[in-house]
């Protein structure tokens, strides 16, 4: 970066970052108030060859989250020009606050299936209540993501496992097409959940309600944006839902054959509006504001971590939290709904040329151009087309490929991501993921429950002491167990580590006079951990065995010293290798030193 800051910058830029960190009193790019604002780093460092890539990367990126926009929107069960609301506001926020220089945020399928669970229900069909619900529900979102970014809580997302997030996100992606179904066939039905809608939208197709005009117009679009998906050169999805309006327009069919319209969007831009919502809807909507922050933040965080890797950039992932709680905070405040970075559009922001975050800017100001001067430039747009927009875009969030590789070599976590899968399908997006997110900390915890332990002997001819069971050769020194535990020890394994070393001293061939515990693996330990090992000591030492440490790491002992356990455990039980353990006790207890080997 230096290097590009050396020549073709703007004149004055450096001097005004300098003056600019100055102010603040300190040093270095990330510091005082301009580290939480990556993006007007960015602009103090901006150089003149790269406007003309952003401005138009902007311009063509417009074309696309147009349609996009207003597609999720009523897809989420809120007014399309919700959508653009939800488009404009973000971009420009997350241009500001975004460590991403490239990335582009905005509604997202892979969120509409949350917040129409949570709107759809409560609004009762009234879309003011419906613009508040899911304002508010962003407004939770950009919460939840500030205060865990400042919090430098970026990690949390890395608790999901793979096999997880390809199991709910694939549960998603069926509840958005399932939701989407009875709007390509030209009808409405009742939403009660995922197989429910399905059940529905069979019977209502058998009942002769689909619209043949909405169905052949919807599912062309569908196959036109599929079959243009790969092309670089042509824009399928623009394409498409041009196409479609042009259609309808054209042929009448709205009037003529009943395709339901977009109609005509408000003129003007988003005010800024409290999104006032009922005592009694607080509940689903903190919780379905939680689960969007969770959703948003994993997709953003891996789809950010990707570009940069591309880009040879780096991201910080609690000021992309950051970025995104913004971004979802200011929406929501202009009457837009919760919103993610997408995987779809960001690709088109980077063909067309975008270097950095002034693509978004150029995007947002595009769009917000056409609500001032054409609003009713996309009246005629069918929601049959609107929805094989969200359709194309959820069958892209389905993951198999992977999932093939993950039942080959783990079957276990294969059928996990099943289990999550189902979860989402059966029960909807939000139990779906709170589900998910149990088995995660099952998963997490599961390690650390049932840890893998060993005995230890010493191999011929290799270097070290290996577990007995994977060399049966290896010799064992009379009267001393060698024992490893490859976890922390917490209260929730602290009584099967002490069944364990008990068993190994009583499966010992030879009367045992000493327990080494090989302890490179223990991490951390509890207050629980802590007593069961004075228990244990004690039951040892009723039986005439020493009880010792190897290779235990400094914090942990210093744990043990604040839990008050000096007494039990003084400085001659703790060793810093295996090999000094074994060669104290061969010399304490005058054992012939072939034993070992």
């Amino acid at each position: 970066m230096a290097a590009r800051d050396r020549k073709g910058a703007l004149p004055g830029w450096r001097e005004a970052a300098s003056t600019a960190r100055a102010s603040e009193g300190t040093t270095g790019d990330v510091d005082g108030w301009l580290r939480w604002m990556p993006g007007l780093q960015t602009l103090l460092r901006y150089e003149a060859g790269w406007l003309g890539h952003d401005l138009v990367a902007g311009l063509v990126l417009a074309t696309m989250l147009v349609p996009v926009g207003i597609a999720y929107a009523v897809a989420s069960g809120l007014p399309g020009i919700c959508g653009l609301y939800a488009t404009i506001v973000p971009l420009l926020v997350y241009a500001v606050f975004g460590p991403s220089r490239i990335l582009v945020l905005g509604p997202d399928s892979a969120l509409a299936a949350v917040i129409l669970g949570v709107v759809l229900p409560l609004s009762g069909g009234d879309p003011q209540r419906a613009v508040a619900l899911g304002g508010m529900m962003a407004l939770v979102s950009g919460t939840v993501c500030i205060l865990a970014g400042m919090a430098r809580l970026g990690f949390v997302t890395e608790l999901l496992s793979k096999p997880i997030r390809y199991g709910y996100m694939n549960g998603i992606a069926l509840t958005v097409m399932i939701s989407q179904l009875p709007k390509l066939f030209g009808f409405s039905v009742e939403t009660t959940g995922p197989l429910r809608d399905l059940w529905a939208t069979g019977e209502a197709i058998l009942e002769g309600r689909t619209n043949w005009a909405a169905f052949a117009i919807g599912n062309a679009t569908l196959v036109v944006i599929l079959l243009l998906r790969g092309s670089k050169r042509v824009p399928g999805l623009l394409v498409a839902v041009v196409g479609a309006a042009i259609l309808v327009g054209t042929l009448d069919l709205a009037e003529r054959h009943g395709v339901a319209i977009l109609g005509s969007l408000p003129q003007g831009l988003p005010g800024f509006a409290i999104p006032w919502i009922g005592v009694n809807d607080i509940v689903p909507v903190l919780i379905g504001g939680c689960a969007v922050a969770l959703v948003s933040f994993a997709d953003t965080s891996v789809l950010s971590r990707a570009y940069a890797a591309r880009l040879g950039t780096k991201v910080d992932p609690n000021q992309e939290m950051v970025g995104l709680g913004a971004a979802n905070l200011a929406t929501g405040f202009f009457q837009g709904f919760p919103i993610s970075s997408s995987s779809s559009r960001t690709p088109v922001a980077e063909a067309a040329g975008a270097r950095t975050q002034l693509t978004s800017v150029a995007g947002a100001l595009t769009i917000a151009l056409l609500l001032l001067v054409a609003p009713n430039l996309l009246r005629n747009l069918p929601t049959a087309a609107l929805a094989a927009v969200v359709i194309a875009s959820a069958i892209g969030l389905f993951e198999v490929t992977d999932l093939r590789r993950i039942y080959r070599i783990q079957r276990w976590e294969f059928w996990l991501s099943i289990t999550c899968f189902v979860g989402v399908a059966v029960f909807g997006a939000i139990p779906g993921i709170g589900l998910a997110i149990v088995i995660a900390a099952i998963e997490f915890l599961w390690d650390g429950w049932r840890p893998y332990s060993a005995i230890l002997g010493r191999p011929a001819g290799v270097e070290g002491y290996h577990d007995v069971t994977r060399y049966p050769e290896a010799r064992r020194i009379p009267g001393l167990v060698l024992f490893r535990w490859d976890a922390p020890l917490f209260f929730a394994n602290a009584e099967l580590f002490r069944e364990r070393v008990l068993a190994a001293v009583a499966e010992s061939p030879t009367p045992v006079r000493s327990v080494v515990v090989a302890a490179a693996p223990v991490t951390s330990i509890d207050v629980t951990a802590a007593d069961a090992l004075t228990e244990l000591d004690q039951a040892l030492q009723a039986k005439g065995i020493e009880f010792c440490f190897a290779e235990l790491k400094d914090p942990v002992k210093d744990k043990l010293k604040r839990f008050g356990l000096q007494a039990w455990f003084d400085e001659t039980r703790f060793f810093p290798t295996i090999g000094a353990a074994v060669s104290r006790y061969l010399e304490a207890r005058d054992v012939n030193r072939k034993a070992e080997g």
